[in-house]
């Protein structure tokens, strides 16, 4: 998996590529090279009459043309085997030498290609981070964090906006699948964060496969960014208030969510279809918040624009839409409503 120069003592940052592996790379070039030997040996050999081996009395056998074709593509030339008839020498002029050269290439070619990707991935990791900004780090790329990432994305976030954190290659490659830019570290870790663009981050998403590790990871990326959204996953609701003491935004309770829905849907199972579906982005319904225009401040019926009132945020606080307080709407609230996916910006 390519892999950029890094940046100092931060961690390594692997940006999307569509390229072959380096190794697979180099393989083929290996034997193309082996080829070229082989095909140098075959014209030799087809042209033996032509030859003379200074050390030998017989003729030219497959392994002195191997032999020849090795050392003159690789411009060693002993000169215990030559060519000395008009065929030999022509076929040396008009194969022989081209093969040399295009052998030369090939090697050279290698050495400065290998030293100019890293040049070129460091270039590349340099405008990168010049670019990042306003983004969204996702801590865990299992199965929480590549669903949150579903839902950012069809919630119109760029890929070239989400950077992914996580210690396991096989995660690293599922999100350069995707076109995200994916770190290989500890999310807790000051130095991987920081990798990840933390300072200038406007969210951080925290889905880590243990609670203590959620705790550590919110706490690191509130002390190094104070401004952002922090949204993490515990699984016993037992550790929530330790995320928002953490400085956790919103804390989601994975074991206990799953309950809910499947006790829910013991007794009322199309309502569970309408929940997945309020899950599910870019069909049915999306549940959407956003500011309110100026035409909307004053007073409210259940409609707002042609969007369904479920909540107001006002000054931090969460009131919901029976609240005797979001009867008028002020400047500065922010309401959560159901849209019509056909109706979404």
């Amino acid at each position: 998996m390519p892999a950029s120069t890094g940046n100092g003592n931060l961690p390594q940052v692997h940006l999307p590529h569509s390229r072959v592996p380096p190794a697979i790379v180099l393989l083929w070039r290996l034997l193309g090279a082996i080829g070229l030997i082989l095909f140098v040996a075959i014209v030799a050999w087809l042209q033996r009459d032509g030859y003379v081996d200074q050390t030998a009395k017989d003729g030219l056998s497959f392994l002195d043309a191997l032999y020849y074709a090795t050392v003159s593509t690789t411009t060693t030339g002993y000169g215990d085997v030559v060519p000395v008839s008009d065929g030999a020498r022509l076929a040396t002029t008009l194969v022989v030498t081209p093969v040399r050269i295009l052998f030369l290439i090939l090697l050279v070619g290698t050495t400065v290609e290998l030293l100019a990707t890293r040049s070129r991935e460091a270039i590349r990791e340099r405008f990168w981070r010049r670019r990042l900004k306003d983004h969204v780090i996702v801590c865990g790329f299992g199965t929480k964090g590549h669903t949150a990432v579903e839902v950012l994305r069809g919630k119109g976030i760029a890929a070239q906006q989400i950077v992914v954190i996580d210690q396991r290659d096989d995660a690293l490659e599922r999100a350069q699948e995707q076109n995200l830019a994916a770190i290989r570290g500890d999310a807790s870790s000051s130095a991987t964060l920081q990798a990840a663009g933390i300072a200038d981050a406007r969210a951080v998403v925290v889905a880590p496969d243990r609670d203590d590790t959620s705790v550590l990871i919110t706490l690191t990326a509130r002390e190094l960014n104070r401004r952002a959204t922090i949204s993490a996953s515990v699984r016993e609701s037992e550790n929530v208030h330790l995320l928002h003491e953490s400085g956790a935004t919103s804390v989601i309770t994975s074991s206990a969510s799953a309950g809910r829905l499947l006790g829910l849907a013991a007794e009322t199972p199309r309502s569970v279809e309408i929940l997945e579906d309020l899950l599910s982005i870019g069909e049915g319904l999306d549940l959407v918040e956003r500011d309110i225009t100026d035409a909307e401040a004053g007073p409210r019926g259940d409609i707002v624009g042609s969007d369904l009132l479920v909540g107001v945020v006002r000054d931090g606080e969460i009131l919901r839409f029976d609240d005797p307080q979001t009867s008028e709407l002020r400047t500065g609230d922010r309401v959560i409503c159901l849209r019509s996916h056909r109706d979404a910006a």
